[in-house]
Parts: structure tokens; sequence; C-alpha cells
């Protein structure tokens, strides 16, 4: 067995024995998924030959000699080598725990968050800042989905108290720089509050906004109303049930350039939105109809709108139009024409008019605020786990996140 606490390991063996028994160890092994695969296949020994293939390893050393030597100083008992000195094996007396909740809930108690470390730091370097930190068991590398280094890391260290205890320690700092340091648990807890705080910021600016939006749609309308201040006309009375819009664009024809008529067929009542003054059309129509202004022998009042009146109907018509555009556009069709009428003509040119659209809600403060979409779930910082023990071969780089003392 590689056990023998008799001799003192020197610092190449020491590193050689640290890299080998986290390949095997608690937190490499369970995820490396090429080891696994060798201890498979001759009853837990994996041959040295394999081994010196790991990149970390290797870097150390491809001496078989070395290495055993290394191992059989190890006072973890943690591997066996075998008799013919060329396989080694994590020594079946010291099995895998068993990776459940419990487990899992274990080692986030023993775990902290470190940050603000330069992007550029190697894993060796983190390695030696621990050193003197406590009995680290394990350094994960935290890293993008482009494989960049963070600048932080979870360490897991030997107990719960190890843990708490590095946490508690004052103004701790990598060379001048102040670091972050948390509990696992307690990064958790903070992020999770940081994304909500960050969703109700989102929720309030996307609030804002539709309420500037909002403003500013008053704001044009109030202008538009504003320009448009007497252009309407309104009649009534007792009308044909077949009275058409063309028959009021009949009878306005060369006396003034209609833009909407808010009139629906068989109504008693309906209103003109003229494209210049209302009282000049109305005047010129009335002239050539011998002041007598009827639509199809009927008679007619007319009356120009003013005031509330005619803010609360410009209003509507507009509100008719814009959704017209909005129907026609939904249909694919062309900006003008269709139900919400041909572009406008003057005189004897003018052609159909523009249908009357669906009403639609128009006071801002009856609406109800739309919640934006809720931002693409994304998991708690995508921690990305150290490189696993699988030969250059096999992967791109494995990393031992072994910081034992």
């Amino acid at each position: 067995m590689a056990e023998n606490g008799a001799q003192q390991m020197s610092l190449l063996e020491k590193k050689i024995d640290d890299q080998i028994e986290y390949y095997f160890g608690d937190h490499n092994l369970p995820r490396d998924k090429f080891l696994k695969e060798q201890i498979q296949l001759d009853d837990g020994w994996v041959p040295l030959e394999t081994m010196i293939k790991f990149n970390r390893l290797s870097c150390l050393t491809t001496d078989f000699k070395v290495i055993l030597e290394a191992l059989s100083k190890s006072k973890t008992g943690l591997l066996e080598i075998s008799e013919d000195k060329t396989k080694i094996r994590r020594s079946p007396s010291k099995p895998l725990p068993e990776i459940n909740d419990q487990y899992k809930d274990v080692i986030k108690h023993r775990s902290v968050y470190v940050k603000g470390f330069p992007t550029d730091i190697t894993l060796d370097e983190l390695k030696e800042w621990f050193n003197d930190k406590g009995n680290v068991e394990n350094i994960q590398m935290r890293r993008t989905l482009q494989r960049q280094f963070k600048g932080s890391v979870f360490v897991v260290f030997d107990t719960d108290d190890s843990a708490k205890k590095f946490v508690e320690q004052k103004d701790v700092k990598y060379k001048d720089a102040e670091m972050i340091v948390l509990l696992k648990e307690d990064y958790f807890t903070k992020k999770n509050e940081d994304r909500k705080h960050h969703r109700a910021e989102v929720k309030a600016k996307a609030k804002h906004e539709k309420e500037e939006k909002q403003k500013q749609a008053e704001d044009e309308e109030m202008k538009s109303l504003d320009e448009q201040t007497g252009c309407l006309l309104k009649f009534s009375g007792e009308l044909e049930d077949q009275t058409s819009r063309e028959d009021l664009q009949e009878l306005f024809s060369g006396h003034g350039m209609i833009k909407w008529i808010d009139f629906t067929r068989g109504a008693k009542e309906g209103t003109i939105l003229f494209k210049s003054n209302a009282k000049e059309a109305l005047d010129k129509a009335k002239a050539a109809h011998g002041d007598n202004l009827q639509i199809k022998k009927k008679d007619v009042t007319w009356e120009l709108l003013e005031g509330d009146d005619e803010k609360e109907t410009l209003k509507k018509i507009i509100e008719d139009q814009q959704q017209s555009l909005n129907r026609k556009r939904g249909r694919g069709g062309r900006k003008f024409g269709g139900r919400g009428g041909r572009r406008e003509r003057g005189g004897r040119d003018q052609g159909k008019l523009q249908y009357q659209g669906k009403k639609t809600k128009f006071e801002s403060e009856d609406e109800c605020d739309q919640e934006p979409a809720s931002p693409k779930k994304r998991a708690l910082d995508d921690v990305k786990a150290e490189e696993v023990g699988e030969p250059a071969s096999k992967q791109l780089k494995t990393e031992n996140g072994s910081g034992k003392q």
C-alpha cells in the first residue's frame, strides 16, 4: 500500500502525491468519466503508463520510480501500488462516498466563495496562496462558457469549522487586492437577492418607459388636436337608412377636403372631419345649395363642434384612424386604403371615404400596467468544475484542485 509515514517527502514528491490523490479523490473521481472507465477494466487498477498521460502529472514527472517513491511516502492510505509496481488504484477500504443530497449538503457547508483574484492566475499560484489558510481539499476555478477564468473560486475545506474560520478572517487580500469571502450558501443567497433586485429594477424601468411613451403619445395627440381645431362638423336628422358616406362626400365635393367621416349606415347623426376649416366648407356648400343643405332631400341640423365636445370627438376619430391603419397593416395590406379609406383628395377628385374603425380605449389611466417578460432564466453563475483527470488525448487540460497540507 502507498502508506509509509516514516519517510519525509520532498517538495516534488508532495506535488506528485497531491496530484494523483486528487485524480482518485472524492471531488474528481465521481465526475471523471475517463478515469472511471479505466478503473472498471482491471479491478480498479490503472497502469502508470496511462497515468503519465495526464497533463498535470506529466508536467511534474513521467518517471515511474519517482511516482512510486512519492506514493510510498503518502500518509493518507488512499492509494495502493500493485505488486509488480506498474499499476495503482484507490484502496477498496476507502470507497467513494454516495453522491446524494445529504453528501452535497455536507460539501456545501464546507465550501467557501472567494473573489478578487487576477484572471491570469494559475492553479498552482492559487494552491500556494491557500496553503496557510486551512486544510483545503479542493479548489474549483470558476470559468465562463468560453473557459475564461472569472477571478473567483469555490474552495472546499476539510470541515465546517475550517471553512467558517477562514470566512471570519478580517481583511483577506491577495497581494494588494481585497477579496470577497462568503460561505457558498451565503453567496447563493446573496445572488438570489441580487437577481430579484435586478428583476425589480427591470420592471420599474419598463413601467417608467411605458409611462413616458404614453405621455409622449398623449402630448402628440394633444398637439394633433390643437392643429385640427375648427375642423369638425356634426350633422343630425331623420336620415334615410341607406344614407352613406358617399352621399356626404358628394354633398361637400368641391367645397372642402374631407379627412374622415364618423358615420354608420342607418344612423341618424355623424361627424365630418375636414382637413381645413369646417365653417368655410359648410358655408360654401350651403351657398351652392341655396342655403338649404340637405342629405338626400332630408333636412339636416349642422353644428360646428367647439371646446370639450370638439376635443373628445377628435380623440375618438384619431383612435378610429389608428386602429383602422393597424388592422390594415396586420393583414399585410398597404399603408393607405382599405377600410381606413384612400389618401385624402380635395375638390372633385375626392375618392371614397374612410370607414370608421372600431373604437378602442384611449385614457391611459384606465390601462393596466403590463409586466415585461421575465428575463430568460439562468443558472446561478453556471459554475464550471475544474477539468477532470483525463489524458491529453481525451481532453484539453486536467488540473488538480487539491490543496491538502
